[in-house]
């Protein structure tokens, strides 16, 4: 790819984001959100090897779906109501099939299984795309329209979405499918805590992108793919392997780091609003 065109390609992905977060109409998010996806799928198949191009198709087949039922949704809302606007989404069914598109466009459970497959199958650059600014746009949708939510499926997914995350970056060598699931389990903080205080969910899921752009890209810089590669930097840069484990602290949400901050916060208001079980759950 030549350097014009990736200059088109980034200057897709930045106009396409800031059009459906500064949209108040359903029509103009949607085709927003349709030119993210074509503006980032050359970016995933990069890499000519048969694993960019299945993570290319599973991307582009996700996020197809999931702008299929964010469109369902809309019209549906515009067929009762008589208007496009955001703001005015009011019929429940409505709603809640486009809180459904809109966890499946950010890669929450349980429409998750893309996200670890599309990662690993991407360069680490990529994958601090998918995981970073790829979030921004349906999350600010969910934002807007958090207030008609039911707040039982935003718990819902939100509490599996802690569990898979949580479990699934167990068993794991890959770095990027750690990464994966540390974004799953994050926005499981980030969707709970929508259905009560959403500028609380804001506030967790650009702490996390701040986290995260700097593990991603300490692991490009070091070259580190798996935990054996990680392992052995220890030798070559003591500073870097320091750095990208304090990250991984902080991003895991352990005190004293600023990853503790965020979800402290939200366990605190779980509580306030009297959802001890639920505090304990996420805990």
């Amino acid at each position: 790819i030549t350097p014009a065109s990736m200059t088109i390609v980034f200057l897709g992905i930045t106009i396409s984001t800031i059009m459906t977060m500064s949209s108040s109409n359903w029509l103009m998010a949607w085709i927003g959100l349709e030119l993210n996806m074509l503006a980032i799928l050359p970016i995933i198949s990069k890499p000519k090897t048969t694993r960019a191009s299945e993570a290319t198709t599973k991307y582009f087949l996700t996020q197809a779906i999931a702008s299929a039922m964010m469109l369902l949704s809309s019209t549906m809302n515009a067929w009762q109501t008589g208007n496009w606007s955001i703001l005015e989404l009011k019929n429940k069914f409505s709603t809640t099939i486009m809180a459904l598109s809109l966890m499946m466009k950010m890669g929450a459970a349980p429409i998750h299984f893309w996200l670890p497959e599309v990662l690993q199958g991407t360069t680490l650059q990529t994958a601090l795309l998918i995981t970073t600014w790829q979030k921004i746009a349906p999350v600010t949708l969910m934002y807007m329209i958090s207030n008609n939510i039911q707040p039982t499926i935003l718990v819902s997914a939100g509490i599996l979405s802690m569990i898979i995350g949580g479990l699934g970056g167990i068993n794991q060598t890959q770095l990027r499918k750690m990464m994966a699931y540390s974004s799953i389990n994050n926005l499981g903080w980030t969707v709970t805590i929508m259905a009560f205080f959403p500028n609380m969910a804001l506030m967790n899921i650009f702490t996390y992108i701040i986290m995260t752009t700097p593990i991603f890209l300490t692991m490009t810089n070091m070259s580190t793919k798996t935990l054996q590669n990680l392992s052995t930097t220890w030798t070559t840069s003591m500073t870097m392997t320091l750095s990208i484990a304090l990250l991984m602290l902080s991003t895991s949400g352990l005190p004293p780091f600023t990853g503790f901050m965020p979800k402290m916060l939200i366990l605190n208001e779980l509580i306030s609003q009297k959802l001890t079980t639920l505090a304990t759950l996420a805990i």
